[in-house]
């Protein structure tokens, strides 16, 4: 090899070494790619039944809530959309859902039948994984799961629809399979132009759209321990233990206070029986799982539901799950930290395990970049479009938690409001650590500690 050649190829390798991205970066990049191909499939005229077809910005924004799995909508998505743009909607859902890195890694891996060690760092990336030993059992674990709750969901509801509303065999089979994919990924997407109203007392169609919605929102790693030692909880990880505790707690309380504020509200639970009513707050704290799903008008419940909802949302569902939110066990940890605070107390120690301090900074990062990202996003939006701080509040969290519940003004804003929305879902679909991991280039470790200080507090 000449000298010249010898150069040549050592530029071309600090080319391709310059352009590695870390992992977390993959992931950034492969959302938005799922994204941006969404929006130019939606763009078509074979998906919109509209003469005037799709605009950018509702095809952008659909393909976001979609594949960010939020279900926010700025367009009738019974009416506008045809069969086959129903088809795409659901498409960007499972794989918003599984993962882009996940999804492509297992295409690889199902192709050249191995996996490099980088694509096992970023599937472990997405999957929220500490370890990438066992990330191609991790993958299988995940897909097969998925489609297993999945196809239970539409077990259950194929029969109901079938024989309960009348629909045809087909009609029947798809729109199980659409509600099953869009309830399990917690997405709240419906083939509906008001969404679930229709449902509001039928526990046969409610029920198992909350189990899938609840199992979904648990988290992959919760669900394969729980697999395996359902009946040992003792041997459950601290991780397993808070979110199925804090989901109970968040499930119960959030569905004793809806249920009592809206008990009397006739233009939401006041019509129902009884038996109705409790199902109707049940579902609805269900939803702020970052389901999304709507079996009542958000816009006609009492203000205090809507702050009720405002928390449960911020808050969401598991970590690695197809929910969104700052996560249970934040929300656990960072209420363990001030209860052991407020006790004066060294350590944090949960079910019977000190909490490692790394913990601590990153749950306190994941709060602060939350709450800066939803406060900023609804002055946005106040400035833009004139409305009241608790309708773009709650419209702001719903995206950024990416939730879909939306009290009614999503598809009136100006677009620019909207892209606004565009951006706090895809923040709150990445996650704000791994943005912030994308963001930094390298990793800095100091060699050494400043002195030791204690400003005042409070």
């Amino acid at each position: 090899m000449s000298i010249r050649e010898s150069e040549r190829l050592q530029r071309r390798l600090r080319i391709r070494r310059g352009i590695r991205l870390h992992p977390a970066q993959v992931v950034v990049v492969g959302f938005a790619a799922a994204v941006l191909g969404g929006t130019l499939l939606l763009l078509l005229p074979p998906m919109t039944r509209a003469p005037e077809g799709t605009s950018f910005i509702d095809a952008l924004f659909t393909s976001t809530s979609a594949v960010c799995v939020t279900g926010l909508t700025v367009v009738d998505n019974e009416l506008h959309w045809t069969p086959l743009g129903h088809a795409v909607i659901v498409a960007l859902i499972q794989v918003g859902g599984l993962g882009i890195m996940i999804f492509a890694s297992l295409i690889g891996l199902v192709l050249a039948r191995k996996m490099s060690v980088r694509a096992r760092l970023n599937a472990a990336t997405e999957a929220s994984v500490v370890g990438f030993a066992d990330v191609r059992g991790l993958m299988r674990g995940i897909v097969l799961i998925s489609f297993a709750i999945e196809a239970l969901t539409w077990m259950f509801l194929f029969p109901r629809f079938l024989f309960g509303y009348g629909y045809s065999p087909v009609d029947a089979a798809w729109h199980a399979l659409f509600h099953s994919v869009s309830s399990f990924n917690n997405a709240g997407f419906a083939l509906y132009s008001d969404n679930l109203m229709g449902f509001v007392d039928d526990p046969f169609i409610c029920l198992p759209i909350c189990a899938a919605i609840i199992l979904g929102g648990l988290g992959f790693p919760v669900i394969m321990q729980l697999r395996k030692e359902f009946t040992r909880p003792l041997h459950w990880s601290m991780n397993t233990k808070l979110v199925v505790w804090g989901t109970i707690v968040l499930l119960v309380g959030g569905t004793l206070f809806i249920t009592a504020v809206e008990w009397d509200n006739p233009d939401t639970f006041g019509q129902l029986n009884p038996a109705g009513r409790v199902l109707a707050g049940f579902f609805a704290s269900v939803q702020t799982r970052t389901a999304g799903f709507n079996s009542v008008d958000i816009g006609l419940m009492h203000d205090e539901s809507w702050v009720a909802m405002d928390v449960l949302m911020f808050i969401g569902g598991g970590p690695a799950s197809t929910a969104g939110g700052i996560k249970v066990t934040t929300f656990a940890v960072l209420f363990f930290i001030m209860l052991t605070e407020l006790r004066g107390e060294g350590a944090v120690n949960i079910f019977g395990k000190r909490l490692s301090r790394a913990v601590h900074r990153q749950a306190i990062t994941v709060v602060l970049i939350a709450v800066a990202a939803v406060m900023a996003g609804a002055v946005l939006l106040m400035l833009l479009t004139g409305l009241a701080f608790d309708e773009v509040l709650f419209e702001t969290i719903s995206a950024f938690a990416t939730v879909g519940l939306s009290t009614g003004i999503t598809a009136d804003l100006h677009p620019l409001a909207q892209a606004v929305l565009v951006l706090l879902m895809f923040l709150g679909r990445i996650g704000p650590l791994t943005l912030g991991s994308a963001i930094a280039l390298r990793e800095r470790r100091i060699l050494y500690e400043l002195p030791k200080e204690r400003p005042a507090i409070g």
